[in-house]
């Protein structure tokens, strides 16, 4: 399978270009622009997803519920809709509520990424061959340090401004 191109920005927010994504990790002089969605459910659960331990980037780690890099010429509205549809088969008018941007910056990621909210109960038809699990969290299960050692480093900074820590 071909690796995914990515637009690709430097540090000053001008787009210079597009390059392979597993190529693009983990250098601090790209960004790369991102749409997230917290899908909560209606008594205010959060739905995360486990990713498949056959991916190459953090395998068998819980992430963002969904989330991904926005396709050329895409916007974070349209980018966090499609990905809601990939990911989740959730319909692409489902109603999203922007919550916060993120920068994320580590030895993995390098992005900036508008975070949305959307409430649903599903049902979910999930990639099974990217995804191996999706569930609902509480807030409590959130901060529990015995999940957080599963958590990527972007899901944990999106949680910290979720829940305002």
């Amino acid at each position: 399978m071909a690796d995914e191109l990515i637009d690709i920005y430097n540090s000053a927010g001008e787009k210079i270009g597009r390059a392979e994504r597993s190529k693009a990790h983990g250098d601090n002089t790209l960004l790369h622009r991102a749409a997230h969605v917290f899908v909560f459910s209606r008594d205010g659960r959060v739905l995360l997803q486990k990713r498949s331990v056959t991916k190459r980037i953090q395998p068998g780690k819980w992430d963002a519920s969904v989330g991904g890099h926005l396709a050329a010429g895409e916007d974070y509205l349209t980018g966090a809709r499609r990905e809601l549809a990939e990911e989740l088969g959730l319909p692409e008018n489902t109603p999203l509520e922007h919550l916060f941007d993120v920068e994320i910056r580590n030895e993995i990621e390098s992005e900036d990424a508008r975070v949305f909210k959307a409430i649903s109960e599903g049902p979910f038809d999930f990639q099974k061959e990217e995804i191996d699990e999706v569930r609902f969290f509480t807030e409590e299960e959130l901060k529990a340090p015995e999940w957080r050692q599963n958590f990527t480093p972007c899901l944990i900074g999106e949680l910290e401004r979720l829940y305002g820590e």
